[in-house]
C-alpha cells in the first residue's frame, strides 16, 4: 500500500510541476523571441516562419521529474519518523 501512496504522490507532483514548468518556459520563450525581420522583405509572402527547436521544455520536464521524485521521497521519510 505504501508503494501505491508513493506513486500517487510522485505522479501528482510530477503532473503539477510539469504543467507549471511548461507554462513558465512557454512564457520565457515568448518573451525572449525575436522575429527574423529578413524574412519580412516580401510582404505578400505566404510562408509561415517558426522559431528554432529548443531544449528548454525537455530540461523543464527533467527538472519537474527530479523535483517530484525528491518531494515524494521527502514526504515519506518525514512520515516514518
Amino acid at each position: 500500500m505504501e508503494i501505491l501512496k508513493k506513486s500517487i504522490v510522485f505522479i501528482g507532483s510530477f503532473v503539477l510541476l510539469y504543467i507549471v514548468f511548461e507554462v513558465l518556459t512557454g512564457l520565457l520563450q515568448t518573451a525572449l523571441y525575436t522575429p527574423d525581420l529578413s524574412s519580412m522583405n516580401n510582404i505578400v509572402s505566404q510562408e509561415a516562419v517558426f522559431g528554432e527547436i529548443s531544449i528548454i521544455p525537455f530540461l523543464a520536464s527533467l527538472f519537474a521529474a527530479t523535483l517530484a521524485y525528491l518531494l515524494s521521497k521527502r514526504v515519506f521519510t518525514t512520515n516514518k519518523k
